[in-house]
């Protein structure tokens, strides 16, 4: 069982993916914005950070950015959500330190799938 934050601004798909995730036996932690989901991670600590691209307060990347200079959070693998997938966002994520990139909509299944895949990758026990 992996800790994951998971920061989306839409609520449905926020709840979509705590549901998904805690049932494949995850612990996860949520929050609504980027400023939110640095706040939470240096809190919890958790394995895998999962964002939204696009959320208020703080984007996805700047959250991200913020996280990466910090000693308790700069080796978390940092997953990206969003519905774009170009591949200049792409690889804006990677630029500020994103492990991985998931584009929206995506099943659960799949969801749960790929998360694991991310975190046996990273070397995260589960």
């Amino acid at each position: 069982m992996a800790s994951i934050l998971v920061a989306e601004d839409e609520r449905d798909i926020r709840d979509l993916i705590n549901f998904t995730l805690t049932f494949a036996g995850h612990q996860v932690t949520t929050a609504a914005n980027g400023e939110e989901a640095v706040q939470q991670a240096q809190r919890v600590l958790p394995d895998l950070i999962m964002m939204d691209v696009r959320m208020p307060k703080m984007t996805g990347y700047e959250a991200c950015r913020v996280m990466k200079t910090l000693d308790s959070l700069k080796n978390t693998p940092v997953v990206f959500l969003s519905a774009k997938g170009q591949d200049e966002e792409i690889q804006a994520g990677i630029d500020v330190g994103g492990y991985a990139y998931i584009q929206k909509p995506f099943s659960p299944d799949d969801l749960a799938r790929r998360i694991n895949d991310i975190l046996r990758q990273a070397g995260v026990a589960q």
